[in-house]
């Protein structure tokens, strides 16, 4: 393809808004707009790789670093925006809302009697914890929703130390939305002083984390203002409808495989088993492949496999021995940028880092008069002398 057909305009300074390295990069050489928008050159980009991904190594051939599960992909860049879970142990990887990790009993005490306690102004854990001088580990969290398919009112209980994961809950009771007051208070239940004990069950549906039932005597709602009962315990107290994980994952949890710690971080989510995000692949190319000329784009993936470019003669016609060798290229199977622009030498070069073509093929008249050209890897530091007849023949090694 030739340069000017690709309208390409490469841009000399970075943009004010580059988040990343490799994004500002991309819109230096012009497979991007400042405002994320695909040019053409990165449109040429992307087809190559929704060709290579057809590839079950196609990861592996694209030269970076990635985390994989059985379902999706990822690249870990501080500003994206999909967080995960990872082991790097045993590599278990998970979005940080699915992810699962080993949980631990707080005590296995045994079970105490019920105590109904005035507890004026407690209506979050934190305040309770206080109140009571007792560790958060030691209190049951009430959370309330509605599932949306059918209005049942969802009444959750996790314990007080940890976070409740709404992906996990989704995953086990339907899509919810948070319950309205009048929701909370027909089911028997008191906003900020609520427990499953003494619910109306035939109203609502109570969903306990696992953790929860090997948790005793824990501190939890009376389902009456400013007052709390102590020694609450699953299964003696009241009974969950539904038992299953649902607390999110942090950083320094144990992994549920290997029991090491997990570590948690930002990434670009690349793709699941059978769809691909190609402008995040694309991102993540550029961000693992660059040094300070431009992009280093890998033989396995890059927009183009050569860069073709000649530098005008006095005595020959450099531009029309090039016209014959871009041909070749291409009956050869070999995909090159001709860069056919009535340019200095020096804005050329410049511009074929920048793009980040595996290698490039310089066509001028000192080495065309002994049938040769220059031929650069990009990540290279000289120049060979290559016969004409042989481009393809060393191309192809």
């Amino acid at each position: 393809m030739k340069y000017q057909n690709l309208h390409i305009q490469t841009q000399r300074e970075f943009p004010n808004n580059a988040r990343t390295a490799g994004f500002g990069w991309l819109v230096r050489a012009g497979y991007l707009t400042r405002e994320n928008e695909i040019l053409p050159l990165g449109k040429h980009f992307i087809e190559r790789l929704q060709n290579l991904s057809t590839n079950p190594s196609f990861f592996s051939l694209l030269a970076f670093p990635f985390l994989q599960n059985e379902h999706e992909t990822f690249f870990a860049l501080e500003t994206g925006s999909t967080e995960i879970a990872h082991c790097a142990s045993c590599n278990y990887t998970e979005r940080i809302e699915l992810a699962q990790f080993r949980k631990t009993p707080f005590s296995q005490e045994e079970q105490l009697p019920t105590e109904k306690v005035l507890t004026p102004e407690c209506s979050t854990i934190e305040s309770l914890a206080n109140f009571l001088n007792i560790p958060k580990e030691k209190t049951a969290k009430a959370l309330m929703y509605t599932r949306i398919s059918d209005n049942q009112f969802v009444f959750v209980v996790v314990r007080g130390d940890m976070q409740m994961s709404e992906s996990k809950l989704k995953n086990t009771v339907g899509d919810i939305r948070m319950a309205t007051a009048e929701e909370i208070s027909n089911a028997g239940a008191a906003a900020g002083y609520a427990s499953p004990v003494g619910l109306n069950t035939k109203r609502a549906v109570i969903v306990v984390d696992d953790l929860i039932s090997q948790s005793p005597n824990l501190a939890a709602g009376a389902n009456e203002t400013g007052y709390h009962l102590l020694n609450t315990n699953c299964g003696r107290d009241y009974s969950p409808a539904i038992v299953a994980d649902l607390i999110q994952a942090k950083a320094g949890d144990a992994c549920v495989n290997c029991g090491n710690l997990l570590s948690t971080f930002a990434t670009l989510y690349l793709a699941t088993r059978s769809i691909f995000n190609f402008e995040n692949i694309l991102l993540a190319l550029a961000e693992n492949h660059h040094d300070e000329k431009g992009l280093t784009f890998s033989k396995s993936a890059a927009a183009f496999d050569v860069y073709l470019m000649q530098i005008p003669g006095k005595q020959l016609d450099t531009r029309a021995k090039a016209e014959e060798i871009y041909g070749q290229l291409q009956a050869a199977g070999i995909s090159v940028l001709f860069d056919d622009r009535d340019e200095r030498a020096g804005v050329k070069f410049n511009d074929a880092d920048l793009i980040g073509c595996p290698m490039r093929i310089t066509v001028g008249e000192k080495n065309l008069k002994e049938e040769m050209v220059e031929i650069k890897e990009r990540t290279g530091k000289e120049n060979q002398p290559v016969k004409v007849e042989d481009i393809i023949s060393f191309l192809k090694k």
